[in-house]
């Protein structure tokens, strides 16, 4: 799939697509996507940690299900309509399944970043350069 001519709304759903099986059963996490020219470069998830006590593994509750995940997936591309005017930057959605299994929350968070030197050209010329600025 070449991405940089498919929508970020599409990539998105291929993402949740790809981590289905991780995210199925999965308690809590976040879900890590780095944007750049409006197309996904890397993606992966963040479990929450483990937990144990006196060295043993605490039994695990039960976590996302198939339908849950499909709803997450909706929600995630749903949340694109959130973001205005960048195309570099993360977007982490985080998760997690109450104690009833029945329910779940998630969070969106945008992140935008920006280079300064691709701006530089496009504010100083090369003559004036930051003295004008001092």
């Amino acid at each position: 799939m070449e991405m940089d001519s498919v929508s970020l709304a599409r990539q998105v759903d291929f993402v949740f697509r790809q981590l289905e099986g991780e995210l199925t059963n999965a308690t809590a996490g976040t879900v890590l996507i780095h944007v750049r020219n409006n197309a996904i470069g890397k993606f992966g998830l963040r479990h929450h940690p483990i937990e144990s006590k006196n060295g043993k593994f605490e039994s695990e509750d039960q976590g996302l299900t198939s339908k849950q995940v499909q709803a997450f997936r909706q929600m995630a591309i749903e949340a694109l309509k959130y973001r205005r005017d960048w195309t570099h930057g993360e977007i982490m959605y985080d998760f997690a399944v109450r104690s009833n299994a029945n329910t779940w929350s998630a969070s969106i968070l945008f992140e935008s970043n920006y280079n300064m030197a691709n701006w530089n050209s496009r504010f100083y010329s090369k003559q004036q350069g930051l003295r004008d600025y001092q």
